[in-house]
């Protein structure tokens, strides 16, 4: 893993925006995990608990690692964080996936999209990692393309979700994908705090759609 050459930086009161907002994402993180794995436990089997428990770590993962990186200062740390936190996207997405593919699909549809993601997770995580810099167009395209592979397995989720849940993971998805295409924007002032808004907002509406509707047992 070889840090960019040059690190990053916002203005003061953006990286307060960008350090609170995910700091609160951490604290809901934990809040979920707890939430989530406890009802697992009590009223499900060992696919609900590790299913959940992937899930709600995938959320603290990610919101931890964005604000680890935005607190960092000096900026070899900075790169290095950075890396870790554009990772964690990943891990996040396939988290995401976890409950929906093995709880509400289930079977071999279930277990194609648990795969399919998580092999896309390996893959864009590896890039991150070590050829850092050098395939950034591609790694946006994934995060695309894992977030919304889900379509490919839509009929059996209508099937299995109900409107309300399958709403909460659209909701989800579009807040997620309108976040990316603000940041895009880069004269957009505040942008990536911006980003950071609806990154929360996305992670809120997909947690709502896991245990209102997915988790009930």
């Amino acid at each position: 893993m070889k840090p960019e050459k040059e690190a990053v930086y916002y203005s003061p009161l953006e990286e307060k925006l960008n350090i609170i907002s995910h700091g609160i994402g951490v604290i809901l993180g934990v809040i979920a995990l707890l939430f989530l794995v406890t009802h697992a436990v009590q009223e499900g089997e060992a696919v609900h608990v590790v299913s959940f428990t992937i899930y709600g770590l995938s959320i603290i993962i990610l919101y931890l690692a964005s604000t680890l990186y935005h607190k960092a200062i000096k900026p070899n740390l900075r790169n290095r964080l950075r890396i870790f936190d554009h990772a964690a996207i990943y891990l996040l997405i396939a988290g995401t996936y976890t409950p929906f593919a093995l709880v509400t699909l289930k079977g071999t549809t279930g277990w194609i999209i648990f795969g399919t993601v998580w092999a896309f997770a390996a893959i864009g995580i590896t890039l991150k990692l070590f050829f850092t810099g050098k395939f950034d167009k591609l790694s946006t395209m994934m995060y695309v393309f894992m977030g919304w592979i889900i379509v490919f397995a839509i009929k059996p989720l209508i099937a299995n979700l109900s409107y309300e849940g399958l709403f909460w993971l659209m909701a989800g998805g579009i807040a997620y994908t309108i976040g990316a295409i603000l940041y895009s924007i880069r004269k957009l002032p505040f942008n990536h705090a911006i980003f950071h808004i609806f990154v929360l907002i996305g992670s809120i509406c997909h947690f709502i759609s896991v245990y209102f509707y997915v988790l009930p047992l």
